[in-house]
């Protein structure tokens, strides 16, 4: 190197290698920034480009070389052999043309080295062209270490400067490769300058067709010129494109940033860019993911290899958060050009609103809403389940519930308090439940419990026995006060192997415990099926009773009893199936009342009977009873009032009859019904006194007109004294609160005059007459005498119509 130092020093003009070098940097700066402009340039563009870049590259080289070899004063004749000059430049042309394509091979990565060493053969090339174009009186001897120097230091820096001028968007590269270029054309120059020793020798002349240094100086101040064009439009482009892609960046930014979903702009598995979507999905400011690898957010590998393979596909995976949480997302890759240079963009979806719909939604497809316990489907999907893991001498319950009255607590405080009550039965259940068992709602007020592994059937009837007395527990925290249930129990396999043999016998179950008392549990029993459907069939039957005309009313007769005059009828209800014939009130009733139907039937019944009374010459009075579930029904009182406008009977000659049963259940609401009802001028009597919940409070609370003594205690006067005594008591009360009294199944003339010396006020009875069809009466309703019908022949239960 001391050599090359002294060539420089001592051989060459400063201001002239000061010269070449700055020409040198222009022409490399043009270089790089024509090079990068092509590479953003396709199909016959890209060519252009290519040669624009290569002819101010070579340029630059020829002009540096031959500036410097101005400043070169060997101090005896010299020249340049023209052709030679002009085929170095054109070597430097070529060679440089040939190495820029070659670096900007699409993905090649090894392209900018390869075509980076080709270029600096172009300099070597031109270089020594030059040298060989170099007459001068004296002979030339070459240092062949000096030689192999240029060319490797040439080598090195060339290939290296285009990898670097073409990576990155920011100007450091560009600056960087740009000067690597020049210190591979300067380096190889002087090193190449100092091989080189000259011996003068007066025998060898200078010829005279050699291009003076005079015209060389204007063959290069022309080059430069060209250079410097070239430089000043390469930093047109250059700063054409940058504010091009500032604007391109900031309006794709801006769509990025309008985007509701996550954005990022990925240069590999490096991330350049990202949306404010993504950065308030992640957690973190924008800047500081830019440069970050994709797996710093997304941890998985396999999710990351799927979504880089380009299949085009959706790709799941979780979001990693800064604070080590993780969001899942859903993420789609497309490729883009960012900045000139090809990219990927990746969406991301976040799905975490999705997959809690989904949870919810699969949630509500196996729950019930109101309760939050498991549903049918639910249930019917782990019974199976629970059959199939069946082994052993283990056995399955299945416990089928069924609350007492629920509809009773619909129609009379309101859905709200039902729906109270089924949560309340849900909670109280399912925490007497061990691990392992199943509480569902089927639907209504229809609950079952599974019980697997069960060694001994009495295990169910200990769980049944906990959930009476739960729910009864129950009943003082509840506005009702009235939960109970019924539970039928199956047991697999001996009631059944199935899911619907198991619920079906349990359901079967269930019927008899309602049959029998209800708040209680019965076990399934083949003998009960019978019973069951039949008690189904009825409960059918009797809702088309109506439609089929199958139901009729008799009236039974009432008499004051010092007048002996009539005063009224009872209306009493009857049905005679097409095929079972008469069935006794005291069957159909209660299955009225269980399945509802009781609404439909009592507005028949005191429609029917208004309409009769109202036919009647006679202003006698008609009695209808009236059931709970009428009474607590809040359209009652409007249907009651529109049937008498529609049948024309005034109201003081109707009379409703309740029992004090159906008073207790909603003291204040069944207060302001009857209040309402009596507004109307309808007459209100007391039915059943002395049964039951009977409370002197009632009389005095609710505005009674009559007082109706049970006929249980009529028929026991005159051979039980504690009844004579009762009756007796009933009558002083009724004289004492001013209620006219009227004892109800008189069938003996001992039992009439007993009630005549108690000055009782009206009575009811076989003794006065059977109930029969009101034709048979015609003579009581009507001024002449017409007999019809027989009445009912032998004595029967004292049916009513609700």
């Amino acid at each position: 190197m001391l050599k090359v130092y002294n060539c420089i020093a001592d051989a060459h003009d400063f201001s002239l290698v000061g010269l070449a070098a700055f020409i040198c940097v222009l022409a490399s700066l043009a270089a790089i920034n024509l090079l990068r402009h092509a590479r953003k340039s396709t199909g016959r563009m890209r060519l252009v480009w290519i040669a624009v870049s290569a002819i101010s590259t070579g340029f630059g080289i020829w002009a540096t070389h031959f500036i410097a070899m101005l400043a070169f004063t060997p101090g005896i004749p010299s020249g340049y052999n023209i052709a030679l000059t002009i085929l170095s430049l054109l070597a430097a042309i070529l060679l440089t043309g040939a190495g820029l394509s070659v670096s900007l091979i699409p993905n090649w990565r090894h392209g900018p080295w390869i075509g980076g060493a080709i270029v600096a053969g172009g300099i070597a090339a031109m270089h020594y062209l030059g040298m060989a174009a170099f007459e001068i009186a004296g002979i030339v001897l070459w240092d062949p270490t000096l030689v192999v120097a240029s060319i490797v230091i040439g080598a090195v820096l060339g290939a290296t400067a285009l990898p670097v001028g073409l990576h990155g968007t920011d100007q450091k590269w560009k600056i960087g490769g740009a000067l690597l270029l020049t210190l591979a054309i300067c380096s190889h120059h002087f090193t190449a300058m100092a091989a080189v020793s000259i011996i003068p020798y007066a025998a060898i002349e200078v010829p005279l067709s050699t291009l003076p240094a005079g015209w060389l100086a204007v063959a290069v101040a022309c080059a430069s010129v060209v250079i410097i064009a070239l430089g000043l439009a390469a930093i047109v482009l250059d700063v054409r494109d940058e504010r091009r892609s500032e604007l391109e960046v900031d309006r794709m930014r801006e769509l990025a940033n309008a985007s509701v979903e996550g954005l990022l702009v990925c240069d590999g598995e490096t991330i350049v860019s990202v949306n404010t979507s993504f950065a308030h999905l992640a957690g973190v400011p924008a800047s500081t993911l830019v440069g970050v690898r994709l797996e710093n957010c997304f941890p998985d590998k396999a999710a990351r290899a799927r979504l880089l393979a380009g299949s085009n596909q959706v790709v799941e995976t979780a979001l990693r958060h800064s604070d080590g949480s993780i969001t899942a997302v859903e993420l789609l890759l497309r490729p883009i050009i960012f900045s000139g240079r090809p990219h990927q963009v990746v969406a991301v979806r976040d799905l975490q609103a999705r997959k809690e719909a989904e949870q919810h939604i699969h949630y509500l497809a196996h729950h019930d809403a109101l309760t939050s316990l498991p549903n049918r489907s639910n249930f019917n999907a782990r019974i199976e389940q629970e059959i199939a893991d069946l082994a052993g001498s283990e056995s399955l319950a299945v416990l089928y519930l069924d609350l007492d009255r629920f509809k009773e607590v619909n129609d009379l405080f309101g859905h709200a308090a039902g729906d109270t009550v089924l949560q309340t039965v849900a909670s109280r259940v399912t925490a007497v439940l061990a691990e392992g068992q199943m509480m569902a709602r089927l639907g209504g007020d229809e609950f079952a419990i599974l019980m697997p592994r069960v060694t001994d059937p009495e295990q169910a009837g200990r769980l049944a026995e906990t959930i009476l007395e739960a729910l009864h527990a129950a009943n003082d925290t509840l506005e009702t006060n009235s939960i109970s249930t019924s539970i039928g129990i199956a047991i697999c396999p001996d009631d059944g192997i199935d899911r619907e043999a198991l619920l079906s016998h349990a359901d079967t179950a269930l019927y008899r415990a309602k049959t029998d008392g209800r708040n209680t549990y019965r076990f399934f029993e083949a003998s009960m099926g019978t019973a069951i459907r039949e008690r189904r069939m009825l409960e059918h039957d009797l809702r088309l009773a109506i439609a089929r005309n199958e139901l009729r009313l008799v009236y039974q007769p009432q008499k004051g009893v010092r007048s002996q005059a009539m005063t009224g009828f009872e209306a009493l209800l009857r049905w005679k199936h097409p095929a079972r014939g008469d069935i006794s009130p005291a069957v159909f009733i209660p299955i009225a009342e269980e399945s509802g139907s009781i609404l439909e039937i009592g507005d028949w019944v005191i429609q029917a009977a208004c309409r009769e009374a109202a036919s009647w010459e006679q202003p006698l009075t008609v009695a209808v009873n009236v059931s709970a579930v009428q009474l607590y029904n809040p359209d009652f009182v409007q249907q009651l009032h529109q049937t008498l406008l529609d049948t024309g009977l005034s109201p003081k000659r109707l009379e409703i009859e309740i029992t004090e049963t159906a008073l207790v259940r909603d003291f204040n609401r069944a207060l302001t019904t009857l209040r309402l009802v009596k507004a109307l001028g309808v007459r209100i009597a007391m039915d059943d006194f002395g049964t039951g919940y009977s409370s002197l409070s009632n009389l005095r609370a609710f505005p009674f007109d009559k007082i109706k003594i049970d006929g249980s205690f009529i028929r026991s006067v005159n051979s039980n004294s504690q009844a004579a005594t009762i009756v007796r008591a009933v009558l002083g009360l009724g004289r004492g609160l001013g209620l006219p009294v009227l004892a109800e199944g008189v069938e003996t003339d001992a039992e009439l005059q007993f009630l005549r010396d108690e000055a009782c006020d009206e009575v009811q009875g076989y003794l006065l007459g059977r109930p029969a069809a009101i034709n048979n009466f015609r003579h009581l309703t009507h001024r002449e005498m017409v007999v019809d019908d027989a009445p009912e022949a032998a004595p029967a239960p004292r049916a009513k119509s609700a």
